[in-house]
Formats: C-alpha cells, sequence, structure tokens
C-alpha cells in the first residue's frame, strides 16, 4: 500500500508533526528536532530535487536511485547517530517507507520531495525550535 499519494501527503505531515509536538520538554513546550536538523534533512533532498525535476524521463536514472538509496542511508544515519528525538521523527514520518516507495518514478520522488517540505512547514508551525 502506498504510503504517500497527492491527496494526503499533506494530512500526512501535518499528523505526523503533531504527534512529535506532544512530546514535550521540562517546560511543555514540544521537545521536537530542531529546525536547523530538519532543515538539513530538506536540503539533502532538494539537491536530489533540483535534478529529477528537470529530467525528461519519468523513470529515474541509476545514478538517481543511487542517490536516493544515499539518501535513505543518511537519514539512518541521524536517526542511530543523534537523540531519540530524529529516530522519533524518522519512525513517525516513515521516512525510510517513502523512500522506499519512490522506486524508479521521477513523480515518486517529487511527490516525497514536497511531503518533506510539508513536514518542515508543520514543524515550524507546531513549534519547532533552533
Amino acid at each position: 500500500m502506498k504510503i504517500l499519494n497527492q491527496g494526503t501527503y499533506v494530512q500526512k505531515a501535518e499528523s505526523a508533526i503533531k504527534e512529535l509536538a506532544k512530546i514535550t520538554d521540562k517546560k511543555g513546550k514540544p521537545d521536537m528536532i530542531t529546525t536547523s536538523q530538519i532543515r538539513n534533512l530538506l536540503a539533502m533532498t532538494a539537491d536530489i530535487y533540483n535534478e529529477v525535476r528537470t529530467s525528461m524521463s519519468e523513470t529515474l536514472s541509476e545514478e538517481i536511485k543511487g542517490r536516493i538509496n544515499y539518501l535513505k542511508v543518511r537519514f539512518i544515519y541521524e536517526a542511530g547517530r543523534d537523540t531519540k528525538k530524529m529516530k522519533a521523527f524518522v519512525k513517525k514520518a516513515q521516512i525510510i517507507e517513502c523512500l522506499d516507495q519512490i522506486g524508479d518514478k521521477k513523480s515518486e520522488y517529487l511527490l516525497f520531495n514536497q511531503y518533506m517540505e510539508a513536514l518542515v512547514a508543520y514543524h515550524r508551525f507546531y513549534g519547532g525550535r533552533d
């Protein structure tokens, strides 16, 4: 079953961030990953997005698929090396599953990038901080 689609990716992003925002620090503020952390993740996806967007083919090249695989490894690494917050973000947002869903389809990568942008927007809206 597809995790992301054009009709639901915004709601999925909002739901994931709302769930993460329920976890609070001692002062009652959301205890999520920082804005810098989530923006770094978006920057990694945006680098690939710029190439995918200009491609004339609906099928991703082997080079792009390799870069997406490396992106997956980076998300896993960040989730493993950092605080519990990053791991919770990657799991709640189902980032790895979404990356696996891309396969070799340009449209799926473009959708994933939109999902990442939505996650960043809702992160900011629901109390993301530096």
